[in-house]
């Protein structure tokens, strides 16, 4: 659940009796979308508004008390509001969450100083304040909205989903099991770049995740549990069962190692040493993790998998992570996404286990089982990349919406044809500024919140591609 401060501002020669109703109405708005609200008691203050200096530091105090449990702070205006209180409570709370700044709508037939609001010009003195006091703010789609609208609940959402995704990158902890595969020079990245920004990388030599699959035996609790859960999850018809029992042994140590560094995230090596080395491909063991919310990239791409990471937040949703990998007929705005594939089975009309075909050609098919394979299932989806720019100091980005299509394609892996607008436009912007060919995907349209939270919370270099 998403917990919110709400902010009332009330400005003394505008109409006070507005800040009691709108405190009601947005308080309201938030039950209904089931977010938790933290906000002054209507006796502390005059109607629970903030306008003084001491109804500031009430409030901030209250914030305070309650900062582990905040992600984010509503300023409402139902009247034009104390521009100083509301930027000074901001300042003496210092939680650092997303803001959203709101204004109520005056109504034309009410215009008259018993009623009139001025809530419209109110939020721009807000803003000013808020950008001299270097306050970071989102705003709502339209300038001044009624709570009770269906514009302020997309408002909501998706400053809820902003909210989870800067709170899910504060303290981030995610794990690097083996080395960078050698061939993929692609997916180096800075981890002093990401630390700098409140996420920590772990890392484990695979031969000390295999060295514990190793010692276990068959008949061992935890690995007949995760054996059952194999099973269960996907159709294994086919598979030999000395692939799928090395399988669980591998799933066990991954998840006691998760478990001990308290990570949210993972990226594995795999290709090749996991073949070569152990006999299986570690996809349907990172397929459940993703499935089950704890996301999971191959060849060790640790910036991809924290695209696939903002995108779980924002959405709530499985995220997966992609090739941009081939153009579909003569459309220049459709293409082919592709992995041989550990997408979570959400993301699959249908679905099953497999061996890998590209590396089957160089280890043999034998040490290859252990794929989720199948199509895409159509509807809306959000890509994102993120990457890290040593030469400028800068963590980087792209995202931005699009559909996985019903076009039929003859192929193998996981894999889906996808419609976006000026998709060539993108592409040329991928090139010319060297982003990797992985992307992250979800099934959901969650661009804009991944664009407040990464550009105007984070401070990283974006871009947000649009039609």
């Amino acid at each position: 659940m998403i917990t919110l401060g709400i902010i009332v501002g009330n400005r003394g020669f505008f109409p006070a009796h507005l800040c009691q109703a709108g405190r009601r109405e947005i308080l309201a708005a938030l039950e209904r979308e089931g977010i938790r609200a933290i906000t002054l008691p209507e006796e502390a203050t005059k109607f629970g508004a903030v306008e003084s200096l001491s109804d500031a530091q009430k409030c901030a105090d209250l914030f305070k008390a309650n900062r582990e449990a905040i992600d984010g702070i509503i300023v409402t205006l139902p009247n034009f509001g104390d521009e100083r209180a509301i930027a000074n409570t901001l300042r003496w709370a210092n939680l650092k969450v997303p803001v959203l700044v709101h204004a109520f709508n005056d109504i034309s037939g009410k215009m008259t100083i018993r009623d009139r609001r001025d809530s419209f010009c109110g939020k721009m003195s807000a803003c000013n304040n808020l950008r001299q006091y270097g306050i970071p703010y989102s705003l709502t789609k339209l300038h001044t909205v009624d709570p009770n609208t269906p514009e302020f609940v997309a408002d909501l959402r998706r400053f809820a989903a902003t909210c989870n995704i800067v709170r899910k990158l504060k303290n981030a902890r995610i794990g690097a099991i083996g080395a960078r595969p050698a061939a993929f020079n692609t997916v180096r990245f800075s981890e002093k770049l990401l630390e700098a920004s409140g996420i920590t990388v772990e890392t484990l030599d695979l031969s000390e995740v295999l060295g514990w699959a190793r010692k276990m035996t068959d008949d061992e609790a935890p690995v007949k549990e995760k054996l059952a859960e194999i099973r269960n999850y996907t159709n294994v018809r086919g598979i030999p069962d000395v692939s799928l029992m090395k399988m669980a042994k591998l799933g066990v140590g991954i998840d006691r190692w998760v478990k001990d560094q308290q990570l949210s995230a993972t990226a594995i090596q795999c290709w090749t040493a996991l073949e070569e080395f152990y006999g299986v491909v570690p996809c349907t063991l990172m397929s459940m993790m993703s499935n089950n919310m704890l996301p999971s990239a191959c060849e060790t791409d640790i910036v991809g998998l924290l695209g696939m990471y903002v995108l779980q937040a924002a959405s709530g949703k499985p995220a997966a992570l992609l090739d941009w990998n081939n153009n579909f007929g003569g459309d220049p705005n459709k293409g082919v996404v592709f992995h041989c594939s550990n997408l979570p089975k959400a993301f699959f009309a249908e679905q099953r286990m497999d061996y890998q075909e590209i590396i089957a050609g160089t280890v043999g098919k034998e040490n290859t089982y252990g794929t989720i394979v199948g199509r895409i299932s159509p509807g809306p989806f959000t890509y994102c990349r993120i990457s890290t720019d040593d030469t400028s100091g800068r963590v980087r980005g792209y995202y931005g919406e699009g559909r996985f299509t019903e076009d039929t394609l003859d192929t193998f892996g996981g894999y889906g044809v996808i419609e976006l607008p000026q998709f060539q436009k993108l592409l040329q912007y991928i090139c010319r500024e060297g982003f990797e060919h992985h992307v992250a995907a979800t099934k959901a349209a969650v661009s804009e919140a991944i664009d407040d939270a990464l550009t105007t919370y984070l401070g990283w270099q974006t871009y947000h591609h649009q039609a």
